[in-house]
């Protein structure tokens, strides 16, 4: 029987198609087999018999669909990830600064590569948008296979704890991965903290013995990610013994200089935060065999990523306000102490923070308590309500806020409010944090997804308020 092409969406199945009948979170695939036979899909492969087989189809059942997907789209597509040499970046935060950056210092060592993030994907300088941490496995192997045919050597990709969860990466073959730090985020969906580290872990679990595995020394779980990987094992720290060891020297608004396995180096980028990130990408560059001195030259040049701790000046009274995607309570904390730490002494810090709708609901309050705790004022606001009510997100963001706390925010809903606010409470040389956001060119309200950019409205409020 010869396939055409391989869909898990009923709607693009078309003559000499094969239908992945998946379960996901809101749909399920089973439902739509008829469909996608109706549209002339000739294969279908399930789980569940839960529907009447017609005369002609080849019907193939599987244990799981979302698995089978991820190992019919890696061979449909002609096995992309042997082709080239494919990292993946795992943990709660510094995923997208560590595969931007990767993508970054490796095209300016010359080689043609490929970027797959949250911010954007990437083939050789041309960007393409990005919906998803990590595309369907169909939709990731088509783009891998597009990488391979554009020439890239290297391509390096986010996987987030949905898509290892969800089978997405199923298949694929990873040169190495790497992996940042776990906290609190999508207990949502993973419903506890132990299966949302189980999932992590799986994606080191499944490495073949000859990748290498990076993992972060400090974080209490970095050992725990590597325990039971077949890959070569490296470790990065900065407060103990590993392979890639950093100290920093100096950490201000000009960026960091730092000691890396001995050789001193000033970076752009800014926080401690960041100083883990480049020890994560020092690591890959070795454990993929380039010189030590060309990389460390590489990576003192370059800058992150759009969005990541973001800062603009304003204009007449040197205003900082910096715009940050830190949309959980250990992200928050971390840019919070990382501007304590650029501080003069005697210059505010005021945060403008929100909660998403529909996302886990235990993070609000703690969300609120590190923003009271860490700011000299906060003005809580919408991210993206989706389909609930920002005035109740921000009453469930307050309901455990103590007593001290209470005198320093307020509530605005208004996100363009909250800001505008935030820049006329602003005295000379203050530094506001826009939070939660980041990188996105949207608000979420209702289903819609209306135009919204924290650094756009940042400076037009700048101008605004003459500042």
């Amino acid at each position: 029987m010869e396939i055409n092409d391989v869909q898990i969406d009923s709607r693009k199945s078309k003559p000499g198609s094969l239908f992945i009948a998946m379960k996901g979170v809101a749909f399920d695939g089973h439902q739509f087999i008829d469909k996608a036979v109706d549209a002339g899909a000739v294969a279908i492969v399930f789980e569940e018999t839960v529907f009447e087989r017609k005369k002609g189809i080849v019907y193939v059942q599987v244990e799981n669909s979302g698995a089978a997907a991820g190992l019919i789209a890696h061979n449909f597509f002609d096995q992309p990830s042997e082709k080239l040499k494919l990292v993946g970046v795992t943990g709660t935060n510094g995923k997208t600064t560590i595969a931007t950056l990767l993508y970054k210092l490796f095209t300016s060592l010359g080689y043609k590569c490929g970027l797959l993030s949250t911010v954007e994907n990437q083939i050789d300088g041309k960007v393409l948008p990005a919906t998803h941490t990590t595309p369907d496995a169909i939709s990731l192997n088509a783009l891998l296979r597009q990488m391979v045919e554009e020439g890239c050597t290297h391509v390096f990709m986010e996987a987030s704890s949905h898509a290892i969860h969800q089978h997405r990466v199923t298949g694929l073959r990873f040169a190495g991965g790497i992996f940042s730090n776990i906290t609190h985020d999508h207990l949502d969906y993973h419903k506890s903290f132990d299966e949302y580290i189980r999932v992590k872990k799986s994606f080191f679990d499944s490495l073949p013995s000859g990748a290498f595995a990076i993992s972060n020394a400090d974080d209490k779980r970095g050992t725990v990610m590597l325990q039971n990987t077949n890959a070569k094992k490296y470790y990065y720290s900065l407060k103990t013994v590993a392979e890639f060891k950093g100290k920093i020297l100096d950490n201000s608004l000009t960026g960091l200089v730092m000691v890396v396995n001995d050789q001193e180096v000033h970076f752009r980028l800014i926080g401690e935060f960041n100083a883990y990130n480049l020890l994560a990408v020092y690591g890959a560059a070795i454990c993929l065999e380039e010189d030590k001195q060309e990389v460390l030259r590489s990576l003192s040049m370059l800058t992150g990523a759009e969005g990541r701790f973001d800062y603009i000046v304003s204009a007449k009274d040197k205003v900082i306000a910096i715009v940050d995607y830190a949309h959980t309570p250990d992200a928050l904390l971390n840019v919070l102490a990382t501007i304590k730490k650029l501080k003069k002494g005697f210059e505010k810090i005021i945060t403008v923070v929100g909660c998403g709708g529909d996302r886990d609901k235990t993070k609000r309050p703690i969300m609120a308590e590190v923003a009271c705790e860490h700011s000299d004022k906060t003005i809580f606001t919408s991210d993206n309500p989706r389909s609930q009510d920002p005035a109740q997100i921000i009453k469930e963001m307050e309901a455990d806020v103590s007593a001290a706390a209470k005198r320093k925010y307020v509530p605005i809903a208004d996100r363009k409010e909250a800001i505008k606010t935030a820049i006329s409470l602003e005295g000379n040389e203050d530094i506001i944090l826009v939070a939660g956001k980041g990188h996105e060119k949207y608000q979420e309200i209702k289903g819609v997804k209306n135009h919204f950019d924290d650094k756009e409205v940042v400076t037009e409020m700048f101008e605004v308020l003459e500042r």
